[in-house]
């Protein structure tokens, strides 16, 4: 089994390590560990689910104590993990506007993807 590799979409700043940032503690250690056990253990990996979104765009969901947190990513050539977009779960459907900015994303990562294949 091949180690993931999980990698942030970059502009001007890192938005998802912004938003990872912006976590209460205790939130911010379960996440990270659930993004580090996806990278050791892959689409195995437990406590998460991975969901197709459309076309490219995929969704990890994990869950802390106090809430759950939705992370959109596309998988580059099997083991690289790109995360685009991530928000703070407040309804059942993933909002259209969390969807748009991630498929924003998505489209400059797949324009440049060579800047995220290392």
């Amino acid at each position: 089994m091949n180690k993931m590799r999980i990698v942030f979409y970059k502009s001007t700043r890192v938005p998802v390590c912004d938003f990872l940032d912006a976590m209460g503690r205790q939130d911010q250690a379960k996440v990270l560990a659930c993004l580090k056990s996806i990278e050791d253990l892959g689409f195995d990996s437990p406590r998460v689910q991975f969901r197709q979104i459309r076309g490219k765009l995929w969704e990890i969901k994990m869950h802390t104590a106090n809430t759950g947190y939705r992370f959109f990513y596309v998988s580059l050539h099997r083991d690289t993990l790109v995360l685009l977009h991530a928000y703070k779960k407040q309804s059942q459907k993933a909002p259209n506007k969390e969807i748009a900015i991630a498929e924003k994303r998505l489209l400059e990562v797949l324009k440049n993807e060579s800047y995220y294949i290392k």
